[in-house]
């Protein structure tokens, strides 16, 4: 889809205050997303993930894993914190395509470790779920690798989705 903010029909959801977090939610194309934010998730997913890349065929390459995140069909959902505006969390999306099917890909969903195991990571991907109806997309897709126990478990278990890889 051709968005400006996707969030704007779920205006609800641009707030998230919880288990003792208040964060604002805001959504935005990563094309247009200003540098030092950018490097801020850029850093945010190497520092949670670079091992487990390194542990799979995959292998972690920097500018690889940069030029991924930033290219033109990349966006973002970022939770900043309210009493300050700093960012907390990034999830990575895309509008996509799974064989016939529209749906909405996340690539990532990363958090400081002080936000998480407090409804942050589900409540960002519900909205990614609400994204994909609004949009009529059938469905939300990610991999998680079969290493990260800690994804495993929160898909699996948060979630209940079905992991198929």
């Amino acid at each position: 889809p051709q968005l400006e903010d996707p969030l704007a029909v779920l205006a609800p959801f641009k707030k998230y205050e919880r288990n003792g977090l208040n964060v604002n939610i805001s959504c935005m194309r990563a094309t247009s997303m200003p540098d030092d934010l950018f490097e801020w998730c850029f850093k945010l997913v190497r520092d949670n993930m670079q091992s487990l890349y390194e542990q799979s065929d995959w292998g972690w390459e920097d500018e690889q894993k940069k030029a991924e995140m930033r290219e033109d069909a990349a966006w973002f959902l970022i939770a900043r914190e309210n009493q300050n505006n700093s960012p907390v969390a990034c999830v990575h999306f895309r509008f996509d395509m799974d064989n016939d099917d529209h749906v909405v890909y996340c690539y990532e969903v990363q958090l400081i470790k002080s936000y998480r195991r407090k409804g942050l990571g589900k409540f960002l991907m519900q909205i990614l779920e609400l994204l994909a109806h609004k949009n009529g997309m059938c469905k939300v897709m990610l991999t998680a690798f079969k290493h990260n126990q800690n994804a495993q478990d929160f898909f699996m278990k948060k979630l209940k989705s079905v992991l198929l890889y």
